[in-house]
């Protein structure tokens, strides 16, 4: 049997254009692999298409828009993750007409299938309390609870993604004055975060006690688990969990749940309520626009209330007067009765 053209632009396209003339990052490649997985899952079982059958003309934009349909309301993904999944298949079509133009007008339906809009969600961050509550809960007289509590400390301190966290290697982390974290974010960018002291010191801490100084370890993973390899985003996300549930029975102001991204939702709201420039913060985080970070800005309504009463002047009286002292009011009352 030849393999159709589908087949043969996604191998393509997944294999050899996203990582070569890209440069993807792999969770990228990941990401998108997993759209074509399910829209080839959905022609197998809503549309009775074998995928060893399917071909670019059999993916219309009534295929494609019954599929965006079906993942919100058969699998319950959110707007989010419909636009995610359009993204994807987006970009496939804008590759597959450079390869095969004869069919420019059929890939250019898909293409102009619209994102749809969604409400814009409130940024999910902890307090400076609660963060410091919950990073007060590993148990510092074990392995594990140091190791956790220096796993902790160094997600929110230096405000890394998850996967960064993940892919941090021994060598990643430099101790030597000035102690920087480099981290490996998306499309492969590096950038250093400095680490502050307290966690530094941590770090040192973490580092003698399992001798991580030697040269042959340099490409070790930093964190790992009992089987010595490194954690996984779900393993991150169990050990946040355990700590929060602790922390709750302390505070009730401990959300019913923490993912790991609130600890750099945290981080780049506390530094911008520091006073931090919008600037730094997007280098920090490694964001390639600024109005990515300025969503931080727009969501702290406590930060907007001092910007305005440092901005203008105090024209609102809010002395009122002393009515039980109005002897003419109190003579009218008591004419009343």
């Amino acid at each position: 049997m030849q393999p159709t053209d589908f087949a043969t632009h996604l191998t393509a396209f997944l294999s050899v254009y996203l990582p070569r003339q890209k440069n993807a990052s792999n969770n990228t490649i990941a990401s998108y692999r997993d759209t074509f997985k399910l829209l080839l899952r959905y022609c197998r079982e809503q549309k009775k298409i074998p995928v060893e059958m399917l071909s670019m003309t059999m993916l219309t934009h009534v295929i494609i828009a019954d599929f965006l349909q079906w993942i919100e309301e058969e699998r319950k993904c959110c707007i989010a993750t419909r636009n995610q999944r359009l993204a994807a298949i987006h970009s496939f079509f804008r590759y597959a007409q450079y390869e095969e133009p004869a069919g420019i007008l059929h890939y250019q339906k898909v293409i102009s299938l619209p994102v749809k809009k969604a409400p814009k969600p409130l940024i999910p961050y902890l307090t400076p309390e609660t963060m410091k509550l919950l990073l007060s809960q590993p148990d510092k007289m074990t392995v594990k609870g140091r190791r956790d509590l220096t796993l902790l400390s160094v997600l929110y301190d230096s405000a890394c993604r998850v996967q960064e966290l993940v892919d941090l290697k021994v060598r990643d982390v430099i101790l030597d004055n000035p102690a920087v974290l480099v981290l490996t974010g998306k499309g492969n960018k590096v950038r250093r975060n400095p680490l502050m002291k307290n966690t530094l010191a941590l770090l040192k801490h973490y580092f003698k006690e399992h001798s991580l100084q030697k040269d042959w370890k340099k490409d070790y993973p930093l964190f790992t688990n009992k089987q010595r390899n490194k954690l996984t985003k779900e393993g991150i996300a169990y050990i946040i969990s355990r700590y929060v549930g602790f922390a709750k029975r302390s505070s009730a102001s401990v959300p019913q749940k923490v993912t790991p991204h609130m600890f750099r939702h945290s981080k780049a709201m506390h530094l911008l309520q520091a006073g931090v420039n919008l600037i730094y913060i997007r280098d920090f985080l490694g964001h390639e626009d600024i109005k990515t970070t300025e969503t931080y800005a727009k969501c702290d309504t406590e930060l907007k209330r001092q910007a305005i009463e440092k901005a203008y002047p105090d024209l609102v009286d809010n002395n009122l007067p002393d009515w039980s002292k109005d002897t003419t009011l109190l003579d009218w009352l008591s004419s009343l009765k």
